[in-house]
């Protein structure tokens, strides 16, 4: 009963009704097939037709197993999970990529967004909050793919890192200083890492009385504080207008009085805006950035500073007049998250450019080790 041909011409049927359907308006629709009906068979066949209408229809009961954070989906015959230590095999197959196609398709249609041929791809936020993105099988090899990465069910806190294991008690006193001290800062990491999550600890750590202004191509962020403002982009509209970009998000921010403005993923562009905002009286500004190391972290703003029109030695000096510390987390090879280095942004004196220099560095069991940019972190701790 998995396969998409054989619930196709029962769903043709059903539709015709021009009604919600009835477990015996399916027996009857099974029958007109030339169907054997049974007691086991329509339950199941009941069930088939729920799972493929309804949420992510045969991903469904993986988005809701405990610690899932990412379900993917690499053609028919390969569905795969993340539970926090990596990716494992899912006993969850389709009949067929038509089957994955559809339901991509209506997830992306749930959400008013194209998914065919003409617009192969689309990257949207489902209304629970999970985050989807599909290819189709056009361009896409073993076929069509989906990633949906779930919402956490609840706000994890730094306590909860240390529970977990991902960091030691000292890890989680430093941050909190180091929002206490509004630095600016950055959580620097790979893909499925941990930024947004371990950035939303840390915004919940912000006063109560602070003004929090979110800006995000899509809503991932979701600190406990009780003044959060939100800003989501979207991309244009079939006919290519209507587009919200993250650069336009954090102008419109700005004028929002912020006591703290956060990008939640700096990928562009906007990277030239948030520097310019840093550097005019908004302490306490953060985001995250996609990079291996924190020392890859300079080169990375360099690289998106050049997509906003930012030439390379202006973007340096705001990097240093604008950014204090870069926060580090990886996973290790066990598939672990870990937090595991705090640098400090520096500037070289005869060429002008950035670097960071690392403060202090995590090991197993969260022994920490003071490095060249201890003193400075101090110092800025303390101003």
């Amino acid at each position: 009963m998995s396969a998409p041909v054989e619930l196709d011409p029962l769903r043709t049927r059903l539709v015709a009704l021009g009604r919600p359907h009835t477990a015996h308006d399916v027996a009857e629709a099974m029958r007109a097939e030339g169907r054997l009906v049974t007691d086991a068979v329509l339950v199941e066949t009941v069930e088939a037709l729920r799972r493929h209408s309804v949420g992510a229809g045969p991903l469904e009961p993986l988005l809701r197993l405990p610690g899932v954070t990412d379900v993917l989906v690499n053609g028919p015959d390969q569905v795969l999970l993340d539970r926090g230590a990596g990716l494992e095999p899912a006993a969850v197959r389709f009949g067929s990529d038509a089957e994955v196609r559809a339901l991509a398709q209506r997830l992306a249609a749930s959400v008013g967004r194209r998914l065919d041929d003409a617009s192969p791809f689309v990257d949207a936020r489902l209304p629970d909050g999970t985050r989807l993105h599909a290819v189709l099988a056009t361009v896409a090899q073993p076929g069509t793919c989906l990633s949906l990465r779930v919402p956490a069910r609840r706000g994890l806190g730094l306590d909860d890192f240390v529970a977990s294991g991902a960091m030691g008690p000292r890890a989680a006193a430093l941050l909190r200083r180091v929002v206490e001290a509004r630095l600016a800062f950055l959580v620097s990491g790979g893909t499925g890492s941990g930024k947004t999550t371990l950035l939303s600890a840390l915004l919940a750590l912000v006063p109560a009385d602070q003004r929090v202004v979110v800006a995000e191509d899509s809503r991932e962020l979701d600190p406990a504080h009780p003044h959060v403002v939100r800003l989501e982009g979207r991309p244009a509209n079939a006919e290519g207008v209507g587009a919200l970009t993250l650069t336009e998000l954090v102008r419109q921010a700005l004028r929002m009085r912020p006591d703290r403005i956060v990008v939640g993923e700096v990928r562009g562009g906007e990277i030239c805006d948030l520097l310019r905002a840093l550097n005019t009286g908004h302490e306490g500004g953060c985001g995250t950035v996609h990079a291996n190391s924190a020392e890859d972290v300079p080169a990375r703003l360099e690289a998106l500073g050049a997509l906003g029109g930012l030439g390379r030695a202006a973007l340096h000096a705001q990097v240093a007049s604008a950014l204090d510390v870069v926060l580090h987390i990886r996973r290790d090879p066990a598939g672990v998250r870990r937090m595991a280095e705090v640098h400090v942004v520096v500037r070289d004196e005869v060429s002008g450019l950035t670097r960071t220099s690392p403060a202090v560095t995590f090991g197993p069991g969260g022994r920490a080790r003071l490095g060249p940019g201890s003193a400075r972190l101090e110092r800025l701790l303390d101003r």
